[in-house]
């Protein structure tokens, strides 16, 4: 014991002396690491981009708090999500994913900055480059991949794919240009309704903004006052238009006109967070809806059809990748301001790419479900009917 006590003492006092082995060196090397979690902070303070308001008095705060708790939790899940859709890219190209497939990396900031600031109980509801909110909804990475290559353990038991994941109090992943707005505001319509404090996120990309059902949308949920918040992911290409070349204005967090809105720096998930809370608490004290333009990037392209550099240089891509980084200046605002250290965040990584690699191989393995499933779950706890096949001799069950 006085032995082990000695050598804790030399390894602790940080001697140069040859490397403790054994249950000894095992011991101090618990305790070196408690005493380095210690020395962190509990939080700090850093400031953000001001964002641009319209119809507004009062504007989201210009510094967050973030606690290292916090941190850790934005970076491990906006690093899931970095490497599950580097996966998928992996398992597109081996043709195991097939049909269509928008990955959501580069835009991490957007996803984990909105869940971190609303209730699980409040609901969303996406367009189709929905994997990184269908992992924040909670949905874990081995049923997103499984739905992705098709196999009965998927989210949405291999029917939907990559455009059609759901979960509790999240609505897809919609495969129709911007139909996904009126059905927010639908979905906030029930919120009001039924008195709940809840509101809706309606998200939709800068290629769906000049839709002509979304300025529909605006004028009834600004008349009706609903509690939704219209969320324009702009990533600056609507497939492979720029937004200069597709839009008039670019201003698209003026678009509501009479709705407020704000412009938000998307690739900081601070800013995001803070940004959210704001528009949250204004629909919540029942002042109707309010639009957020979150200014966003994605590294891949359009889908994985598209390489993603016919309409920009892979130079561009890559000042944003070394510039604007939203996992890059989480993790620098982190070692800057002891919140952790690069041995921890590179757990974290060691962890997530085995978590990922797992999942990867349960996608791979799972079987596909049976063709006399085909017409299951057309409906949520309804008594078991018959569903025409593709003639009238083809009968399927469908049983919710």
């Amino acid at each position: 014991m006085q032995k082990m006590l000695s050598l804790l003492s030399r390894v602790l006092q940080g001697s140069a002396q040859k490397p403790v082995t054994g249950a000894a060196g095992e011991a101090a090397r618990v305790i070196v690491a408690s005493r380095s979690y210690a020395d962190f902070a509990t939080e700090a303070t850093f400031d953000i981009k001001k964002c641009d308001v319209h119809r507004l008095e009062e504007a989201p705060p210009t510094t967050a708090v973030l606690t290292r708790e916090q941190g850790l939790q934005y970076y491990r899940t906006m690093q899931t999500i970095r490497r599950m859709e580097l996966k998928s890219d992996q398992l597109y190209k081996q043709k195991i994913i097939r049909g269509f497939c928008h990955l959501y990396d580069g835009q991490e900031a957007c996803c984990v900055g909105l869940e971190a600031s609303i209730n699980p109980t409040d609901h969303l509801i996406t367009a189709y480059r929905a994997h990184g909110y269908t992992y924040t909804r909670g949905v874990s990475v081995k049923e997103i991949l499984a739905e992705l290559t098709g196999r009965r353990g998927g989210c949405a038991k291999g029917k939907g794919g990559s455009m059609h994941m759901y979960a509790k109090n999240f609505y897809g992943g919609n495969g129709i240009v911007g139909a996904q707005v009126p059905l927010g505001a639908g979905i906030a319509l029930a919120c009001k309704y039924f008195g709940k404090n809840e509101i809706c996120l309606s998200l939709y990309g800068d290629g769906a903004a000049n839709q002509g059902q979304i300025f529909e949308t605006y004028n009834m949920a600004a008349l009706w006052k609903l509690p939704c918040i219209f969320i324009c992911e702009n990533n600056r290409y609507g497939m492979g238009t720029s937004v200069e070349r597709a839009a008039a204005s670019t201003d698209y967090y003026k678009r509501g006109d009479y709705i407020p809105g704000l412009r938000v720096d998307g690739m900081d998930v601070l800013c995001v967070r803070e940004a959210t809370k704001f528009a949250a608490d204004h629909c919540r004290s029942g002042k109707g809806p309010i639009l957020m333009e979150l200014q966003t990037y994605r590294y891949h392209g359009h889908s994985m059809s598209d390489p993603g550099v016919s309409y920009r240089t892979r130079e561009e891509i890559q000042e944003v990748r070394s510039k604007s980084d939203p996992i890059t200046l989480l993790k620098d605002r982190m070692l800057n301001n002891n919140l952790s250290n690069v041995d921890e965040l590179k757990e974290i990584d060691v962890e997530v790419r085995k978590e990922i690699e797992e999942a990867a191989q349960f996608a791979t393995t799972d079987p596909e479900p049976p063709l006399e499933e085909l017409g299951y779950h057309i409906y949520h706890n309804e008594p078991t009917f018959e569903v025409r096949g593709a003639n009238p001799w083809i009968k399927y069950k469908s049983v919710s």
